[in-house]
């Protein structure tokens, strides 16, 4: 299934994408889509229901981002090889975990906007893991069991507050509108192998990022495998897990975001996304 919330930001309804691409409303069947419907269980439930007699959403609305009350949005840094290499950083022996601020969550075609100060603000495609199953110690064996699906992420990052500015990565990486997140919740039974999809982000038009989940340093399961040894993964919970090369920052002269600027992103499957970058603004 391709989970979605639609309408204006806070008043997002539940729907899902049929097989002929169009929406559909799932307001008389759940209240959201959040963690009481990620679970196997639910996910079920919902797999069950005619989705050709459910209401047709008329239009083009705006999408949210597809899960709402997400309790932790988790990343994963260089885990990419030839993104480590451009970053000019070495390979890590273990995944490098830091936290998104979970009030830059956004839905996937939302603008960007560059925070306050920002002269270095980037942009990176990555995969999304979100977890529909408590998972705490889980083995690598099992940790997709846990997984409710997949989504194409965003990961726009401020270089400067990232890198020059201290050793906290988090404070780059949690702005106002640097999770972009969607446009669809895909459930894993839809995505039969995680690490083959084809990754790609546009700037005004031209390539910049052309990747495959295929050359992840740490797979999916490794991940959440990883992650719930530090930290009681939850429904809700996302993960966003690195990106490949291509990145402003690694480009010679390196580049970053102005007013203006287009990014259209998308991962094979899982949607795309588009937003226009604007400046700060209270």
């Amino acid at each position: 299934m391709k989970l979605v919330r639609y309408g204006n930001p806070g008043k997002e309804k539940p729907g899902l994408i049929d097989a002929e691409g169009k929406l559909r409303d799932l307001s008389a069947v759940v209240k959201d889509i959040g963690p009481d419907q990620l679970g196997d269980a639910a996910l079920a439930k919902l797999r069950k229901i005619k989705t050709d007699k459910l209401p047709l959403v008329r239009g083009s609305p705006r999408m949210g981002c597809p899960v709402n009350g997400v309790s932790k949005f988790i990343a994963i840094g260089l885990n990419y090889a030839d993104h480590a290499a451009e970053s000019g950083a070495a390979i890590p022996k273990e995944p490098i975990v830091f936290m998104k601020a979970i009030s830059c969550i956004q839905g996937p075609n939302d603008p960007v906007m560059l925070p306050k100060g920002s002269v270095k603000s980037d942009w990176e495609v990555e995969l999304g893991i979100v977890i529909g199953t408590r998972a705490r110690y889980v083995s690598q064996k099992s940790a997709l069991d846990f997984v409710a699906g997949y989504c194409t992420i965003n990961d726009v990052s401020e270089r400067e507050f990232q890198i020059e500015r201290g050793p906290q990565w988090d404070k780059g990486k949690g702005c106002d509108t640097f999770g972009p997140i969607g446009p669809w919740l895909v459930t894993r039974d839809e995505v039969p192998n995680v690490q083959k999809l084809g990754m790609w982000l546009d700037l005004n038009g031209k390539r910049a990022q052309t990747g495959s989940t295929k050359t992840m340093i740490f797979s999916a399961a490794k991940i959440v495998s990883y992650v719930s040894q530090f930290m009681t993964l939850v429904p809700g919970d996302i993960i966003t897990t690195g990106t490949p090369p291509g990145v402003g920052m690694g480009m010679k002269p390196p580049l970053f975001l102005k007013k203006g600027d287009v990014m259209t992103l998308g991962i094979e499957g899982l949607g795309e996304q588009r937003q226009v970058v604007v400046p700060f603004k209270l």
